[in-house]
């Protein structure tokens, strides 16, 4: 019914890092096989970690710091690693079934050629509090979930659907049949304080250099912009998703009283 929305690919990362990733990883009830500290880390939100591990039998590892860093993929690990069982990207129809169930209208954040992990960490994170229904990002020429966009997103990739779809614009069309508005962030766009941004909405934040990219920008439906005061002329990605963002959530709270 959906062929584009079917895809389903394991992601290759089976390894969290930090503090906050491997709580909320446990919170979620995500599978671990093992957790691995290092020596003299047993403190604060390590504690907590080390009892829920226990309560959970999940197999808890000290380690020296020399070998606990040749592990380490990242800088951020705050003494703590898990190994994980793989997840799943889901399917875009996955998106759009949570909204139809929940009985909200879809709010879906499209990643276009998004390269940085930490804008993508970011977004994860702000999404997650947005309570969106998913985020898109393509297969090609774009960071995926990786440790490092894991622990910059502070556990929110536990909570976040991500669907990966091979041809953005082709998913954009999609998605516009089953009756989204398609809004993207765009200089070129109208002041997004006089746009309505309520109903069915999918945002699309264009790549750190690229923008929308040509074809992209062509099957959005609105183009909207962030007025700029200052003599930068443009925010990042993570920013921008963030602001307009949070403004369609304020939005669809002030017209659902």
């Amino acid at each position: 019914m959906y062929p584009l929305f079917q895809e389903m690919v394991k992601i290759s990362d089976s390894q969290i890092e930090g503090r906050n990733s491997v709580w909320e990883a446990l919170k979620s009830g995500r599978s671990i096989d093992k957790i691995y500290i290092k020596k003299g880390q047993y403190r604060g939100l390590i504690l907590d970690i080390i009892n829920e591990a226990r309560e959970l039998k999940i197999p808890l590892i000290e380690m020296d710091e020399g070998a606990f860093l040749s592990m380490a993929t990242t800088s951020g690990h705050q003494g703590v690693l898990a190994k994980v069982a793989s997840r799943d990207y889901v399917s875009v129809e996955d998106i759009l079934k949570v909204a139809r169930d929940s009985g909200e209208a879809p709010f879906i954040i499209i990643l276009n050629e998004l390269t940085d992990p930490q804008n993508l960490g970011s977004i994860l994170r702000t999404a997650e509090g947005l309570g969106v229904h998913g985020i898109i990002i393509p297969k090609h020429r774009a960071c995926g979930i990786t440790p490092t966009v894991a622990k910059i997103s502070s556990g929110a990739v536990e909570y976040v659907r991500v669907a990966r779809v091979t041809n953005i614009a082709r998913t954009i069309d999609e998605l516009k049949k089953e009756g989204l508005w398609i809004i993207g962030a765009d200089m070129d766009g109208k002041n997004y304080f006089e746009v309505d941004l309520t109903g069915p909405v999918a945002l699309v934040i264009g790549g750190e250099d690229k923008g929308l990219g040509k074809l992209v920008k062509k099957k959005c439906d609105i183009l909207v912009k962030i007025p700029l005061r200052g003599r930068i002329t443009s925010l990042n990605a993570a920013i921008a998703a963030s602001i307009l963002g949070y403004d369609i959530l304020r939005q669809r709270l002030v017209k659902n009283g």
